[in-house]
């Protein structure tokens, strides 16, 4: 058995968002929207700060879908579009989705985006992974964790960019690999506890 995951150190992000960019060119998502988005936490505006100068404090948190073993957006959806596949990661079959947009209404994490129109792409064309299916009007996207890589045993592009090396892939099935032993001896935990088993853990 296998279940995928990636740990992300809070205290390595410098908010630099090279891994909303990653993602973005690796699976051909459209203009005005991202599949992983960096916030800062405690504050309504990108790189805001929590106290009052000059005891200012801030904490980038990368954000994407969580690939929950328990995932709200599966109970919900009325096609079976959303699925859990044998590595554990929550996907989408675009075919079976009709853009009811109940999984968006259930994620807790807000991690689901909506094409509401044909989507656009700058220079009008696709890039990225030509192994990644193209998404049209009407169907939800998401983080895939970069199914295409993984199938074949490579990082998730976000890890394989991340220049402070905050992120960690790895397979929890695994006790020998880094991320397990990351996990351990640091005491990472999903960002919403045990809501939903999140296989997203972080580092505070």
């Amino acid at each position: 058995m296998t279940k995928l995951a990636i740990a992300i150190d809070l205290h390595r992000c410098i908010g630099c968002n090279t891994c909303s960019i990653a993602c973005k060119m690796q699976n051909n998502v459209p203009d005005g929207m991202l599949w992983n988005r960096v916030i800062t936490e405690g504050c309504d505006a990108i790189d805001g700060a929590v106290g009052e100068y000059p005891n200012l404090t801030r904490t980038y948190v990368p954000l994407a879908c969580q690939h929950c073993e328990n995932p709200a957006c599966l109970k919900v959806c009325p096609t079976g579009a959303t699925y859990k596949d044998e590595q554990g990661r929550v996907e989408i079959d675009y075919d079976r989705c009709i853009g009811c947009r109940m999984c968006m209404a259930a994620c807790p994490f807000n991690a689901r985006v909506f094409n509401w129109e044909d989507p656009q792409r700058d220079g009008d064309f696709n890039w990225g992974d030509a192994r990644v299916p193209v998404r049209t009007r009407g169907v939800m996207e998401k983080c895939t964790l970069c199914k295409e890589r993984t199938d074949e045993g490579d990082e998730p592009m976000c890890v394989r960019c991340c220049p402070a090396d905050a992120r960690i892939f790895g397979d929890l099935d695994d006790p020998d690999c880094e991320l397990v032993k990351e996990i351990a001896a640091t005491h990472a935990a999903p960002i919403a506890g045990d809501l939903t088993k999140s296989k997203v853990y972080y580092v505070r």
